[in-house]
């Protein structure tokens, strides 16, 4: 999935968000796309605060990323659950911390899933 005016490469693992069991995807080319530059540069912005929240509160690289799922899951953030959890995924690649294991969006309670 590459568009060919601006060159944006999809990871296959966020085209996985979107693809069902066969691999076809469940939206369009174009929404996976902006959804994947959405994410991507929310990831890319959180790198500071991040860093500054390991400095600053001293909680384990985990528990900030716990953290911050839960507040990328809260719905109010826009996001559906396994975007929120790719987000910090992505987020943990970019500082180069281990990406704590983070809730299913079935153990979420029905008022924070998206």
């Amino acid at each position: 999935m590459q568009e060919h005016d601006n060159q944006i490469l999809v990871p296959p693992s966020f085209i996985a968000l979107f693809s069902d069991a066969r691999g076809r995807l469940r939206e369009s080319a174009d929404v996976v796309r902006q959804r994947y530059e959405l994410c991507d540069d929310l990831a890319n912005h959180m790198v500071e605060h991040a860093q500054t929240l390991y400095h600053v509160q001293a909680p384990s690289e985990a528990e900030i990323l716990r953290r911050i799922h839960a507040g990328l899951s809260s719905g109010e953030a826009g996001l559906a659950s396994v975007e929120a959890a790719w987000v910090v995924s992505r987020l943990a690649e970019l500082l180069a911390w281990q990406c704590p294991a983070l809730p299913e969006a079935g153990d979420l309670p029905p008022e924070r899933r998206a």
